[in-house]
């Protein structure tokens, strides 16, 4: 009975963690008093998706403007749609939101960018997306966009900061022939910024196209939070980002999609374990399935993999080569083993991080040839941070 009781405990001590690291925090979102006045009289826009929701009850921004009588007008959705249900990759259409009849306008797909008529019924463009802190998770290209277009078309910018729960600055930093939707910016793989903090970097370092005419922007800051103090999410990201362990592991895993080697899609745990359909990766085994609100069309879909499970590692700290170094000697497969070598350029910034673990360079070696670069990016960052 003591033991039962004890494991109840230790239970609801690990439930309400997440709530407990969180209890202070008041995004800016909460922070209407700052924001309200700056819509007032304004036909507003809203860049968002299901994690712009406010208070206890998780009201979505747009309907708690909306019951405030702030005159949106329309809605732009970035990847994985405005309510957060579309696979990574999946085209975002078009549309009306069933709820409240407001147009919606895609930002993902062909059209990544408002276009100057898009933008023509919109005095404001309020920002509030929860960003996990990696270059390449799209919505920070999402915002980059948006300024660009802000700036080009003369229209007002108010971003809504939120924690990063991935505070970290760690990996090389993207080199400008390696731009993409997936690297937009010269940043490091962990840019250790909120989506506040990279706006006004964006701003302030004018890396917008037309560098004399900055985007119009005003951060409402949070409260209650500090770089390096944990967050937990209380709505995933994305599909694929279900819980802390997978963030945590995210932007170490996710150069497997370069690969063939599955970082877990298809199954409830993503980003958390990693295998391919052979027993030289390991005897931990899965098998990826088509599951609805993760991942209908998995790689390697109904074959078991073998691997690796990480979800209870709990040293890895930033961003690591050593998974993914492991399995490609595991593999015994040099070159072939990166099956979308441009790709995993893409996710890196950069071909210096392939070319060198095709040489045989250790983690280490690696490490140092970024670190200097690595430096510089730090001191630009400090001019930016609001929650030093």
């Amino acid at each position: 009975m003591q033991t039962r009781v004890s494991f109840i405990l230790i239970f609801l001590f690990i439930m309400l963690l997440p709530m407990r690291v969180n209890s202070q925090i008041v995004t800016g979102a909460e922070q209407m008093d700052q924001y309200l006045p700056l819509l007032k009289g304004k036909r507003i826009g809203m860049v968002v998706n299901h994690t712009s929701v406010v208070g206890r009850k998780q009201v979505h921004l747009l309907d708690t403007l909306l019951k405030r009588d702030v005159r949106v007008v329309k809605v732009f959705a970035p990847e994985h749609g405005f309510r957060g249900n579309a696979d990574a990759g999946e085209t975002v259409k078009d549309g009306k939101d069933s709820r409240t009849d407001i147009p919606i306008v895609s930002l993902y797909g062909d059209n990544k960018k408002p276009s100057a008529a898009q933008l023509k019924n919109v005095d404001v463009i309020v920002f509030d997306i929860q960003d996990v802190g990696a270059r390449f998770y799209t919505y920070i290209s999402t915002m980059y966009y948006v300024m660009e277009a802000c700036a080009e078309n003369k229209k007002e910018m108010v971003v809504l900061d939120r924690p990063n729960p991935c505070d970290y600055v760690d990996g090389p930093i993207l080199k400008p022939a390696y731009r993409s939707f997936v690297g937009m910016l010269p940043l490091p793989v962990l840019h250790g910024c909120t989506i506040g903090e990279l706006a006004q970097m964006i701003n302030g370092e004018g890396w917008i196209a037309n560098k004399k005419n900055p985007c119009s922007l005003k951060v409402i800051p949070m409260t209650g939070w500090k770089h390096g103090a944990p967050y937990s999410l209380p709505i995933k990201p994305s599909p694929n980002l279900p819980n802390d362990q997978s963030i945590r592991l995210y932007a170490s895993l996710c150069p497997f999609e370069a690969t063939r080697v599955s970082v877990g899609r298809g199954t409830t745990f993503p980003f958390q374990v990693l295998g391919a359909p052979n027993k030289k990766y390991g005897s931990f085994t899965f098998t990826p399935r088509s599951l609805p609100g993760f991942d209908k069309n998995p790689m390697h879909k109904g074959i078991t993999c073998y691997g690796e499970d990480l979800r209870n590692v709990t040293d890895v700290n930033g961003f690591t080569l050593r998974y993914f170094l492991n399995f490609y000697r595991l593999s015994g497969e040099n070159a072939a083993f990166f099956s979308r070598a441009r790709w995993f350029d893409l996710l890196m910034g950069t071909d210096s991080v392939r070319k060198a673990i095709l040489k045989g360079e250790s983690e280490e070696a690696i490490r140092n040839s970024w670190q200097k670069e690595l430096q510089d990016y730090k001191e630009i960052r400090k001019k930016y941070l609001l929650y030093e």
